[in-house]
């Protein structure tokens, strides 16, 4: 990797994390050249990495926003998101979350179930408004993925099958208070075969067509996201490939394409900087310690999930000193790893080892897991740094613990 890493820890200690912008501003360009010549909106896929610098980077360039809680939906609109390209997903959303998304005037709710649809009905009654809808399509389609970043099977939490979408969408536009704009179905993530892409858009593209036979005229057809990336050795799926699949399930329907990347552009534009404590050996078995921590990149320990491994700055070591070793952080978890049996040359106190593609559900993810505060993130953008959120300190963490008004509370007095 062609950055200094020396000198932005110096700056900003470890654990760090680093995004590469212009990279994330490639891979946008990328998809949006691919569906050129459509009526298409990117709708970046909050929840991979909601930093408001990452959101309002995207959005100065014409991207929207697919959120799944309300405080996504606010994260959009701080960071400039128009309005009408934010869509609020999710499998549930309070009453007052609805009420928020109605008055905030965005694209539209996205909904999972009937039992939703009528409460976003109910909700949008009480305030004498209609409320814009896509609904979720399961498609049954087995997406040859992780199962637990599988989406769009019936075994799934996710969606109604399509006999109850016919249902809801007949429902809906019979309703005063709901206008079926949209159709959505999303089968899961770190997708690497076209062929399920392609299966999930013509069963869903029929269901269009079969609607609009009987007069509701969907404007909208959210293919989700889910395109796979190079953790390791994958081969990942062509853009323009995969824009194809899609005009050809839709062709001869007036629609605009909506996609919902948020892996594909911004894990490869992330890495995690940490730094080593010192080395141990037990019975044989090497360990190398660091100062970060599951808390800090959960994906290995929740997922077994694979990201590459390497020593900065070690200089030129023969080969026959690289050694497999564990790399773990100070949690006191078993679970507490980045990486098992990785080959790593011999490390020292302060040496720094970089964790590959972490700029999607990385940072994210991260908590304050053992009262450990949360890494600071840094953006890099055209040759310079900049700092998009502060390291945590230990009095962030405890400040709303201070701030609740009890009797038997510790205050900030006590302290």
């Amino acid at each position: 990797m062609n950055i200094n890493l020396n000198s932005l820890v110096q700056k900003y200690d470890t654990p760090l994390y680093l995004y590469d912008f212009d990279y994330i501003e490639a891979r946008y360009a990328e998809l949006k050249e691919a569906f050129e010549g459509h009526k298409s909106l990117i709708s970046y896929a909050v929840k991979a990495n909601s930093n408001l610098s990452v959101i309002r980077h995207l959005a100065s360039k014409g991207a929207g926003a697919d959120c799944v809680s309300i405080g996504e939906v606010k994260r959009a609109l701080r960071a400039g998101v128009a309005k009408y390209k934010i869509i609020f997903s999710g499998v549930g959303k309070r009453d007052e979350e609805i009420k928020e998304a109605l008055e905030s005037d965005i694209l539209m709710l996205n909904l999972e179930s009937e039992a939703e649809m009528k409460r976003v009905e109910l909700v949008a009654k009480e305030l004498g408004k209609e409320a814009r809808i896509s609904i979720r399509v399961n498609p049954n389609i087995d997406p040859k993925t992780h199962p637990y970043i599988s989406t769009g099977l019936h075994e799934n939490k996710f969606g109604v099958e399509i006999n109850m979408a016919k249902r809801m969408y007949i429902y809906a536009k019979k309703s005063d208070y709901l206008d079926p704009i949209g159709i959505h179905f999303h089968i899961g993530s770190q997708l690497t075969e076209l062929n399920p892409i392609k299966e999930s858009c013509e069963i869903v593209a029929d269901l269009v067509r079969n609607l609009k036979a009987i007069g509701i005229e969907i404007k909208f057809f959210d293919v989700g996201g889910g395109l796979g990336v190079v953790y390791r050795d994958e081969i990942t799926i062509d853009p323009r490939a995969y824009a194809s699949v899609i005009f050809a399930a839709v062709k001869g329907l007036d629609l605009t394409i909506i996609c919902e990347p948020g892996r594909y552009m911004l894990t490869n534009s992330g890495y995690f900087i940490t730094k080593v404590l010192y080395e141990k050996i037990n019975d044989g078995k090497r360990f190398v310690i660091v100062d970060g921590a599951m808390n800090d990149l959960i994906r290995p320990s929740l997922y077994d999930a694979y990201h590459k491994i390497e020593a900065i700055s070690k200089g030129s070591i023969d080969s026959s000193e690289y050694t497999e070793a564990d790399v773990v952080g100070p949690i006191c978890e078993s679970g507490d790893f980045f990486g098992k049996d990785i080959s790593l040359p011999p490390l020292e106190h302060n040496d720094l080892l970089v964790i590959y593609s972490a700029g999607a559900y990385g940072f994210t993810m991260s908590s304050n897991y053992n009262t450990r505060g949360r890494s600071a993130e840094v953006a890099l953008f055209n040759g310079a740094d900049h700092c998009i959120r502060k390291r945590e300190s230990f009095e962030d963490q405890i400040e709303l613990e201070l701030s609740c008004d009890s009797s038997w509370q510790m205050t900030k007095n006590d302290i």
